[in-house]
């Protein structure tokens, strides 16, 4: 029997995900194995209906998948009670907060619901981590504001904040630069980039944001067609991966540049 390796912070094995009916099954995709490393920062990425969200939903149990097991920290994530799943995995969604009219402190405080009591009170510890994840996320500044008075690209930072206060070892985030322009892209993705060396934690992100990933992260899982394949970035140009993501007629990718670029 192999020794559980203390690095892998998320693991699939044989995986398959998809929808199923009492009549029939849907495979969205297959054959699934994937290990995301203590510290690392890693991109999902692939074309528009590929099935990213379908993945995202499988490795955080809100869908079973058809077949197969996700592991986080060598623990079945089927065996985690919602409690304990929570003290190992934080959530960042893309969905708009209900309630615009708390403070960017009581929102990141939230994020210790899983170590408080029923009541809720915040012990010297709880305002400890809050308050470093403040500090992580340079929002000193914000933490007295009403959520309704951030910008996109505030609140996010407020979100990815409120993870770090979670005290998780994998965060996971759907579309974080969704509704961003450019320069606010770049700027989050930087963060999460930083965030996953400082903190030790592992950062699983989806994006359309292919060029600035395969930039800024240490793994990429990609979806296509037929199959999902995690590695390096450099060993996936090397392996002509992102040659086959889209369609030929109009966008093609530059292995010179490592980037996608219209065709002429």
């Amino acid at each position: 029997m192999s020794k559980p390796n203390p690095h892998i912070i998320l693991k699939t094995e044989n995986l398959t995900i998809g929808y199923a009916t009492k009549k029939a099954k849907t495979v969205v995709a297959s054959h699934i194995n994937i290990a995301l490393k203590k510290g690392e920062l890693v991109g999902l990425i692939g074309a528009n209906g590929i099935g990213k969200s379908t993945l995202l939903r499988t490795l955080t149990h809100v869908q079973n998948p058809l077949e197969g097991t996700v592991f986080i920290n060598d623990k079945a994530i089927s065996d985690y009670v919602s409690l304990d799943l929570a003290k190992v995995m934080s959530l960042v969604l893309t969905e708009k907060i209900s309630a615009n009219n708390v403070s960017v402190y009581e929102l990141i405080a939230l994020g210790r619901q899983p170590y408080t009591n029923w009541i809720g009170n915040l012990s010297d510890h709880d305002k400890t981590v809050i308050n470093k994840a403040i500090a992580q996320t340079d929002i000193e500044d914000l933490k007295h504001k009403k959520c309704f008075e951030l910008s996109d690209g505030q609140l996010q930072k407020v979100m990815i904040a409120r993870a770090l206060a979670q005290d998780t070892d994998l965060i996971i985030l759907d579309e974080p630069t969704s509704h961003l322009d450019m320069y606010h892209k770049a700027y989050i993705l930087k963060l999460l980039q930083k965030l996953a060396k400082e903190t030790g934690k592992t950062i699983l992100f989806s994006s359309h944001e292919i060029d600035l990933a395969i930039q800024l992260c240490d793994t990429l899982i990609v979806m296509n067609n037929d199959k999902v394949i995690s590695d390096q970035p450099c060993k996936l140009i090397q392996n002509g991966v992102f040659e086959t993501l889209f369609p030929k007629d109009l966008i093609v990718f530059d292995k010179e540049t490592g980037s996608f670029r219209v065709k002429k």
